[in-house]
């Protein structure tokens, strides 16, 4: 009776999941782009991280370079730079933590407030312009506003100051340019999300705020702040988790050897150890480090958020 039984959910089941499939084929169908590109792309690229405890070769590939353990983990930890590296990374994302961040934010609370349709338009489109252009010709524009020679902001510090500085040569304006660079190119897409989070807010509760007498700020304060508030915890713990990450590719194009101290990071030094010097085992290693860090980071942070907020990734 038990093997009837048990043929008889199987039996089920199975129905279930061909009445499934049947009902939502062109959405399967539609997926299957989507999974080839993360399992050829994404997942298949992870067995390369196996060179990270070997002494990789091109010319005798993963299975022929011998296996040397935690050796370049224990090369990572222990070199001179891993400190300024380190402390680099978490100062330029504690940058972006407490300035970049937080701006998206205000702006999409300012964008919300803005009542001609026209304006709010134009001022979407402007701002979400800089996100679409290539981080190079980004990058390019600072430094040619920030040229000693024709740079236009040189010329006016020079006009107020009497002096010309070259900042993208001194170790103490470095963070500055490189968080401002970040909230210029992506406040305006970045507010996309809180936009949209705001337009779930209950309108209700702005009237029923206005009969009681509260204010804009007030109403701000206690109604759209705290509707948007689970949207904003799951992008600050996903902030969070990319704390040892780093723009690489705009510090690359920004820093100099006059301002290493401040502007080499994790990301910039492997570049140079992994591809310029072309030790790939240890650039592998590095980068795995990084992504144990990032995943411990996210479990704590999203494990803090459960148990004060209620609100988490998982």
């Amino acid at each position: 009776m038990s093997n009837i039984t048990n043929t008889k959910k199987q039996n089920k089941t199975s129905n279930r999941l061909k009445d499934k499939l049947s009902k939502y084929a062109i959405l399967y169908i539609m997926l299957i782009p989507f999974l080839a590109y993360y399992i050829l792309f994404v997942y298949k690229p992870m067995t390369g991280l196996a060179i990270a405890f070997q002494n990789y070769s091109p010319y005798l590939g993963i299975k022929g370079s011998p296996w040397v353990g935690l050796k370049h983990f224990k090369a990572f930890l222990t070199n001179p730079y891993f400190g300024r590296t380190l402390k680099n990374t978490v100062v330029l994302n504690l940058y972006q933590l407490l300035f970049a961040f937080p701006a998206p934010i205000i702006f999409a609370l300012l964008i919300n407030e803005v009542r001609q349709l026209k304006l709010k338009k134009t001022i979407q489109t402007l701002t979400y312009m800089p996100y679409f252009i290539s981080t190079v010709v980004v990058a390019g524009i600072v430094i040619n506003l920030l040229s000693p020679s024709h740079g236009v902001i040189t010329m006016i510090v020079e006009k107020f100051t009497g002096e010309r500085i070259y900042f993208l040569t001194q170790p103490k304006y470095f963070r500055t340019i490189f968080t401002t660079m970040t909230i210029w190119k992506n406040i305006g897409y970045n507010s996309v999300v809180y936009l949209a989070a705001l337009a779930s807010v209950d309108m209700q509760l702005y009237e029923a705020a206005v009969v009681d007498g509260a204010n804009k700020f007030k109403q701000i304060w206690h109604i759209t702040i705290p509707g948007i508030m689970p949207t904003i915890i799951i992008m600050l713990i996903l902030k969070i988790g990319a704390i040892l990450s780093s723009a690489t590719d705009t510090i690359l194009l920004l820093y100099q050897e006059a301002t290493y101290e401040v502007a080499d990071t994790i990301g910039t030094y492997v570049y140079r150890l992994g591809i310029e010097q072309h030790n790939y085992s240890f650039a592998a290693a590095v980068g795995l480090f990084n992504s144990i860090i990032a995943l411990i980071m996210v479990w704590i942070s999203n494990t803090i958020s459960k148990k004060v907020t209620e609100v988490g990734l998982w």
